[in-house]
């Protein structure tokens, strides 16, 4: 198959699915959000945690908010 043997309209049913399967779905609920964030804070807290510092210090050097 030749590029010349491709209709325009199929050039553009092809570009617009690839649209499609690159957009994020936006229904993403509140619960997932928080979760995510518990997550990322769990994971903060671990790393802190074995870097030796202390809470305060880790406040200190603004690693914490």
């Amino acid at each position: 198959m030749s590029i010349n043997s491709i209709s325009r309209e199929e050039m553009q049913d092809l570009a617009g699915s690839w649209d499609e399967l690159n957009t994020t779905p936006a229904t993403t609920s509140n619960k997932q959000l928080k979760s995510a964030e518990a997550r990322r804070r769990i994971e903060q807290m671990r790393e802190i945690r074995e870097s030796g510092l202390t809470l305060e210090e880790a406040r200190e050097l603004g690693l914490l908010h």
